[in-house]
């Protein structure tokens, strides 16, 4: 729920208006950023499975197109925690989402619970994100380039207020697994996955450097210009 007004919305998508981006703002300001921006894309933070009808809060697919939106977050670990939003309703919001012609940029991750017991329970858990998340998809001809999976370890998210740091050697294994699992599973080839475990421009070069990492999905550096323009640089 950041920013708090839509003059501060203009001026961060302006700062941040570069080729390779999508600005994720809140739902009011959708439209403002979208008249500001010239090269970055402009994606939405969530969205409802339901074209129409008596679902007060809901913002659909079609709404968001629109506004001109091309991308849409779904899965979020915020979304997961705060909301209670289970794999079956993230599933058909992806869905809905690829249904209407948007890009989905579908989030998975797992929790310290899961990952202090090691690195194969995180990747059982990943898996199973995966595979309930995009049941289905396939009846709507789902093509690699429709979908982009962001890995979020929740536990490595600052706001979490944890203090395990990731390793990008270790953030590596896991985009690589997931590649691994979109290809023989879902069949994707060169899909895309990004990093979401609180990228900043001291840490980026060495996650983004890693094979098989393919960008960011970048939260409170992204409230920050300077920051942010270091982290599009790098």
């Amino acid at each position: 729920m950041n920013p708090q007004s839509e003059v501060q919305a203009r001026a961060l998508a302006k700062a941040s208006d570069f080729l390779n981006v999508i600005i994720c703002p809140p739902f009011p300001f959708l439209s403002a950023v979208g008249d500001v921006i010239k090269k970055a894309k402009l994606g939405a933070q969530d969205v409802f499975w339901f074209v129409k009808g008596p679902y007060t809060g809901g913002v659909s697919p079609q709404m968001l197109k629109s506004l001109s939106v091309s991308y849409v977050i779904i899965g979020h670990s915020e979304r997961r925690s705060y909301l209670s939003e289970t794999d079956e309703m993230i599933n058909k919001k992806v869905k809905a989402a690829l249904k209407a012609g948007l890009k989905v940029i579908l989030c998975v991750g797992e929790h310290w619970s899961v990952r202090k017991k090691g690195l194969a329970p995180a990747k059982n858990f990943v898996k199973k994100q995966l595979e309930k998340d995009l049941i289905g998809t396939t009846n709507y001809k789902l093509q690699t380039k429709n979908l982009i999976v962001a890995y979020e370890p929740v536990w490595a998210i600052s706001t979490t207020k944890g203090s395990v740091v990731d390793k990008p050697e270790d953030a590596m294994t896991m985009a690589r697994f997931i590649k691994k699992i979109l290809f023989s599973r879902f069949h994707f080839l060169n899909s895309k996955v990004l990093y979401g475990g609180s990228v900043t421009s001291k840490n980026a070069v060495a996650f983004l450097s890693q094979p098989f990492i393919d960008g960011a999905l970048v939260g409170g550096a992204s409230l920050k210009p300077t920051e942010f323009k270091k982290i599009v640089k790098q």
